[in-house]
């Protein structure tokens, strides 16, 4: 079984390779932020921006693509009803972490397969976790460990790496913590071969 995986996350490619799904990498280069913007906008909740935007970035790549089965994945954290997105620079980076600091929120993550442009299949789920309180100078260390790359496309913690270290609390599927919910996906793909 193959599939084209709609994103250029190094972590996602990992997960789905580790689990024996051969994926072939077409990034949607969507503009995330713009669509976000529109739906929170329009009072969308952070579940359906998470899903809208995987069936989005599948959907793009699936048209290009006919007949081949295109997976788009979105995950967003959950903070209190605020929707809190991957920074764009590192006082972002560390005004988020100071956000977060001691509080618990949830990482919605979304999954969607596409097929001749249209989604026929998705799956969300919701991870919560507790951040620890933490000073300004161990968030600061923190970050500091992050290079510029992981930081912009994976946001700013990564549970798979030093991110574990800043939690209290994780419940929820490891996979969808870092982004895709692997199990599901295999269940669904077992129906389709």
């Amino acid at each position: 079984m193959k599939i084209i995986l709609a994103s250029k996350s190094g972590v996602r490619k990992k997960i789905l390779e580790k689990n024996k799904i051969n994926c072939e990498v077409i990034p949607s280069n969507i503009d995330e932020d713009q669509f976000k913007e529109s739906l929170l906008n329009e009072k969308a909740t952070p579940e359906l921006i998470s899903k809208n935007l995987a069936e989005l970035k599948a959907n793009k790549v699936s048209r290009k693509k006919p007949d081949e089965l295109v997976l788009g994945a979105d995950s967003v954290i959950d903070l209190n009803s605020e929707l809190i997105s991957k920074p764009k620079s590192r006082e972002e980076a560390l005004k988020i972490l100071h956000k977060l600091n001691g509080q618990k929120h949830q990482l919605i993550s979304s999954v969607c397969i596409s097929k001749n442009g249209s989604m026929i299949w998705h799956y969300t789920d919701a991870s919560t976790l507790i951040m620890k309180q933490l000073n300004s100078d161990e968030i600061k260390s923190y970050l500091s460990k992050i290079k510029d790359k992981e930081l912009y496309a994976y946001g700013v913690y990564q549970i798979e790496a030093d991110g574990r270290s800043l939690f209290s609390k994780i419940e929820g599927d490891e996979d969808s913590i870092m982004g895709l919910p692997v199990k599901r996906i295999k269940e669904y793909l077992d129906t389709v071969k």
